[in-house]
C-alpha cells in the first residue's frame, strides 16, 4: 500500500515496533486485512491523542512476551504477532474504559459464530454471527 498514511508513521512511533513484520524495503507488511486494520486503528488512536507510543510499547511488550521467535512461515509469525497486537490494543482500550470487556467478549462470540457458519475457503462475514432477530 505505497503512499498510505499508515506507512508514513515516524519510525519513533508505531513503525519502530520490534517484531513488526516488514518487507524487503522495511515497510510494514500484512498477510491479512485484519492485521492492517489493527495497525491502522492503533495509528488512529495515537493521532487522536488517545494512545501514547510509550503506553503502546509497554502493552505490546507484555503481549509479545510469550511469542515464539518465529513461526513455521512468515504468515504464521505475522498472525501470532498481530494476535498479540490485538491483545495489547484490547488491554489499553479496556483499561481506559473506551470499550468494556463484555463488549470485546460479545464481538468475539459473534466472530466465532460467523466463522463456524462459513464454508471453508470463503470469506467470513461478521454479520453471519449476529443473532437472528426472528429467533
Amino acid at each position: 500500500m505505497p503512499g498510505s498514511p499508515i506507512l508514513r508513521t515516524p519510525e519513533t512511533g508505531i513503525a519502530a515496533s520490534p517484531g513488526l513484520p516488514r518487507d524487503a524495503a522495511g515497510e510494514p507488511v500484512f498477510f491479512a486485512p485484519w492485521q492492517a486494520k489493527a495497525f491502522a486503528m492503533t495509528v488512529a488512536l495515537n493521532e487522536r491523542g488517545i494512545l501514547a507510543w510509550t503506553d503502546w510499547a509497554a502493552a505490546l511488550g507484555r503481549a509479545c512476551a510469550s511469542l515464539p521467535a518465529a513461526g513455521p512461515s512468515p504468515e504464521a509469525t505475522a498472525d501470532a504477532y498481530f494476535t498479540a497486537w490485538l491483545v495489547a490494543l484490547e488491554e489499553i482500550l479496556t483499561a481506559r474504559a473506551l470499550v468494556s470487556a463484555n463488549a470485546v467478549d460479545a464481538a468475539q462470540a459473534v466472530w466465532h459464530r460467523a466463522a463456524e457458519a462459513t464454508p471453508h475457503g470463503t470469506p467470513i462475514r461478521f454479520e453471519a454471527g449476529l443473532p437472528n432477530p426472528h429467533d
